[in-house]
């Protein structure tokens, strides 16, 4: 499996639909998902996205994460996005993230997910699973957004450009040197 080329390996669906929001009002909404292979076992690649502290810079988006709680196996915790508009003018977005892990398939499989809440309306579940493949794994990486009109296509943008940029860091965190 080759590492430099993991992210590139990726496959995309982008489905379209409405989707119930609040108080039975359809808004837009879309999946995304990215698949790529790392030279790292899964328990490695679980470890690493269940805390909410490797998350920083993993997002390209994501500078830092606050108030962690953890509640048995959940952790809630408020991550700052900062966004950069004309190459300016900065805007941190305190997003509200509800991370779950799932390790009862190691050393073979497992799976983090959870939910985003972002005070524009912005609201995405996402989901890794993390798959054995030989001696390293596939993650497969599922974002599933909801917005409110107007916003679907400049989140999913952001979405698209975060999975690729976090294959290629996570990839990059958990390639050992030869």
């Amino acid at each position: 499996m080759a590492a430099a080329s993991a992210a590139s390996q990726g496959r995309w669906q982008d489905h379209r639909a409405g989707v119930p929001y609040r108080e039975g009002a359809e808004v837009p909404s879309t999946e995304l998902e990215h698949s790529f292979e790392i030279a790292a076992p899964p328990e490695e690649v679980f470890a690493h996205l269940a805390e909410p502290s490797h998350y920083v810079g993993l997002s390209p988006l994501v500078v830092a994460v606050r108030n962690v709680r953890r509640d048995g196996g959940t952790v809630h915790y408020t991550a700052v996005e900062r966004f950069r508009f004309l190459g300016v003018v900065r805007h941190d977005n305190l997003i509200d993230v509800t991370l779950a892990a799932a390790s009862d398939g190691l050393p073979h499989s497992a799976e983090v997910s959870g939910e985003v809440r972002s005070p524009g309306g912005v609201r995405m579940s996402y989901r890794f699973v993390i798959d054995r493949a030989g001696a390293g794994s596939v993650v497969t990486d599922t974002l599933r957004l909801r917005t409110p009109l107007g916003l679907l296509r400049f989140a999913a943008s952001q979405a698209r450009k975060v999975q690729r940029s976090r294959a290629r860091v996570l990839t990059n965190r958990l390639t050992r040197p030869a």
